[in-house]
């Protein structure tokens, strides 16, 4: 195999994978599929020739697919990603991975049966400004971390009703289904939060089924503390401000900046000054998603989000929910 062919199902949040697809030298966009017949024959514009479908298992069928792109909405994960592996294609899913842990079980068990790659995706890892500053902490730029912290804040109220009726879902609560970005970074820097303590409210989105703010703290390895804030009602733009203080300096860092500061305890002027590192401006990298995706299928290379990573997102999201609910510390394990 020379090239990876894909097929996208759902071109609304897929058509950034496709564009995705068409940049990658090593890739092909062979097929496409949407219920929304309008909208696909609007992404045709922009990838003419690509076979269209309106039902995800009849694209399935075709044998000239390696792997397809599941960007719908989350209620559909499981189905669409089993079908899928049992078709015989590698999976790239949309994060969440899904909204409960028997779905993302069984995700996992049908990737293991069937030995075909599933890989979540959770964007955060792939954004330049963030890949950076978790090479700075790895490298130990500012020491031994003691505390971490992401926010996811986004208006959903902002969001064109037409196509967002599948968020008002009482399954799915912000702080797993935007907040699994936050959840996911903070994961990837620090490691699994294995205590985690939440509150929450419904102040801002009043008729929704879920609380649109959560604040969650968390206990990660080597001592290190940490929280997580999400709102998805809040009136300011849409940002992922994360800050990451270690024993000799502290990274601040925004998806939707074009600088990012680190802080260092060795200055010539004698106190801690911010040093300005340009980073590029791509909070949602699918051209670095597909990239990795396609070079996990031809190479072999590690698959590092793959759907054991996208199920212990998941987990810590929902016990932070299930705190919020019950006011008790929730403990996790991370066996899938």
């Amino acid at each position: 195999m020379d090239k990876v062919r894909y097929g996208v199902i759902g071109v609304g949040m897929g058509k950034a994978h496709m564009f995705g697809i068409r940049e990658n030298t090593n890739a092909e966009l062979v097929a496409m599929c949407d219920t929304n017949e309008e909208r696909m024959a609007d992404c045709l514009k922009s990838f003419p020739g690509v076979a269209t479908y309106t039902d995800y298992r009849e694209l399935l069928k075709r044998d000239d697919l390696d792997a397809v792109v599941v960007a719908t909405p989350d209620q559909l994960h499981r189905e669409m990603t089993l079908a899928a592996l049992d078709a015989g294609k590698h999976v790239l899913c949309e994060k969440p991975m899904a909204l409960t842990l028997d779905d993302c079980q069984a995700m996992i068990d049908a990737s293991r049966k069937t030995d075909k790659k599933l890989m979540i995706g959770q964007i955060g890892r792939f954004t330049p400004g963030f890949k950076r500053a978790k090479e700075l902490i790895d490298n130990g730029e500012i020491g031994d971390l003691f505390f971490v912290e992401s926010e996811y804040a986004h208006d959903y109220s902002k969001i064109p009703g037409k196509f967002s009726n599948w968020r008002l879902d009482p399954l799915r609560h912000g702080f797993l289904g935007g907040g699994c970005h936050a959840v996911d970074l903070v994961r990837w820097i620090a490691g699994n939060p294995y205590e985690i303590a939440a509150f929450a409210n419904k102040k801002m989105l009043t008729t929704w089924p879920t609380d649109d703010c959560t604040i969650a703290i968390m206990k990660f390895p080597n001592d290190v503390i940490g929280k997580v804030f999400v709102s998805i009602g809040c009136k300011r733009n849409y940002t992922m401000r994360s800050v990451f203080y270690g024993s000799k300096g502290t990274i601040i860092v925004d998806n939707t900046n074009p600088t990012m500061q680190v802080f260092k305890t060795e200055s010539d002027c004698g106190f801690t000054v911010p040093m300005l590192y340009p980073i590029a401006l791509n909070n949602h990298n699918t051209k670095g998603e597909i990239a990795a995706f396609t070079d996990v299928i031809l190479n072999g290379t590690p698959l590092e989000m793959d759907a054991v990573q996208g199920a212990c997102t998941v987990k810590a999201a929902l016990a932070a929910v299930e705190s919020s609910k019950t006011g008790q510390v929730v403990k996790v394990d991370y066996n899938f």
